[in-house]
């Protein structure tokens, strides 16, 4: 089957906003064995909308568009895939009264009657549920070819695209390809690489070894009829890659290291606190975005300034005599923040985000500590690719510094 991405949206042409939709949807559609051939985007303009939907409804099987769903006046998808197809647009009742629903459960929100284009469809089209929005999809199907219209905001369109799209797309597939993502820490793409080398001559399953900000990842993939058989293929081999690689694994397909942490946390019954400096929050914010953390996480100080530090516990002479960037104040912020939020562990993390040089140490310098109240474990980075990159980092690298920790503790509790 060969696909089409259309993405509507001025603000994409402008750079306002980066296109994920289209790289989301194109990295699904190898699933269902459906070859994506081209994708465009269009601004909100009905003459190169017409354009570029009819093009696509011309020339591929299946189009996808995301965008142009929603109920302002340049809002003009459902109309634009309405004139492609020669059909009209009329407002359907149920939708109507779905959408009056929708307003209704607002307190104090009365829907402006502009909105009803959203209750629009053509005879060809059905509506797609979008719990998250007030708009829903398009489901086109005619003369053998089929339109995905989808909404525009991610958090709509990949629960939309979950949900409602998915099992279509596997009714109408002829095989069915499944993945699953090891994640490793600790170890070189080329040594993985080499450890998994038995497992790489498989064809189905097959394996393949990719570098990501978050560690070496391994892709097995397995292409069957349904997805059941899919995944009995991958199960044994899954098994062989953790076997070889084995305590490196720290966590699988879309799991996050501050998820597989915040697990080891739970399960081993300690509680987290943090005291930030170069990283201003990063560590909190990867850790608080994991469902439950309230369960381990006590909380963060963000000590930016050597003044609120001190403030929060780290003796003054620390600082003063090793430099803030240094190995003893990260100890001593480690030190503090345990006490002051009165948690098992404390972490500290001090160092140098921006571009320049401080106390002689260059930039992405970075000094982790973290302390449990009677061993103190440390950790230096230095990883410099501009501001942002280097708080990533070293989150990642506290991150890791604790999963080490915590992994030797479960293993002298088993010994």
């Amino acid at each position: 089957m060969r696909a089409e991405i259309v993405s509507v949206g001025t603000e994409i042409l402008f750079g306002e906003i980066v296109d994920t939709n289209a790289a989301f949807v194109a990295g699904q559609l190898p699933i269902f064995g459906i070859d994506l051939l081209y994708a465009s985007q269009v601004g909100d303009n009905p003459a190169r909308m017409r354009e570029v939907i009819g093009r696509a409804w011309g020339r591929s099987d299946i189009t996808f568009i995301t965008g142009g769903l929603g109920p302002t006046e340049d809002d003009i998808t459902r109309e634009t895939v309405g004139e492609v197809l020669g059909e009209t647009l009329a407002i359907d009742a149920e939708q109507e009264a779905h959408l009056r629903a929708r307003w209704m459960n607002r307190p104090g929100a009365v829907m402006p009657e502009r909105n009803l284009k959203q209750a629009m469809l053509i005879p060809s089209a059905r509506a797609i549920s979008n719990p998250r929005g007030t708009a829903p999809g398009w489901w086109v199907e005619r003369d053998g070819k089929i339109i995905v219209v989808m909404p525009g905001p991610p958090a709509e369109m990949t629960r939309m695209w979950e949900h409602e799209v998915v099992p279509e797309l596997e009714k109408r597939a002829d095989s069915i390809l499944v993945s699953r993502t090891i994640k490793t820490t600790g170890l070189g793409e080329s040594l993985v690489d080499e450890m998994l080398s038995p497992l790489l001559k498989s064809t189905n399953p097959s394996v393949g070894i990719y570098h990501r900000s978050d560690g070496v990842h391994a892709r097995i993939a397995a292409k069957a009829a349904t997805r059941e058989e899919a995944w009995h293929l991958i199960h044994p081999m899954e098994e062989r890659a953790r076997e070889i690689l084995g305590r490196n694994v720290w966590g699988v397909d879309d799991e996050t290291i501050a998820a597989a942490v915040g697990n080891m946390l739970r399960e081993q019954g300690l509680t987290l606190a943090l005291m930030e400096s170069a990283t201003g929050g990063a560590i909190a914010s990867a850790i608080t975005d994991v469902d439950g953390a309230s369960d381990y996480f006590r909380g963060s100080l963000v000590t930016y300034v050597t003044e609120a530090k001190i403030i929060e516990g780290v003796p003054a002479e620390v600082p003063a005599m090793h430099g803030v960037i240094s190995r003893e104040t990260a100890e001593a912020m480690a030190t503090a923040a345990r006490t002051k939020l009165r948690a098992d562990l404390g972490l500290g993390i001090t160092g140098i985000a921006g571009g320049n040089e401080v106390e002689g140490q260059p930039p992405g310098t970075m000094h982790i500590a973290l302390f449990d109240g009677t061993t103190m474990e440390y950790s230096l980075s230095r990883y410099y690719q501009g501001r942002k990159v280097a708080k990533e980092r070293a989150a990642l690298q506290a991150l890791t510094l604790l999963r080490n920790y915590l992994m030797a503790r479960a293993g002298a509790r088993l010994e």
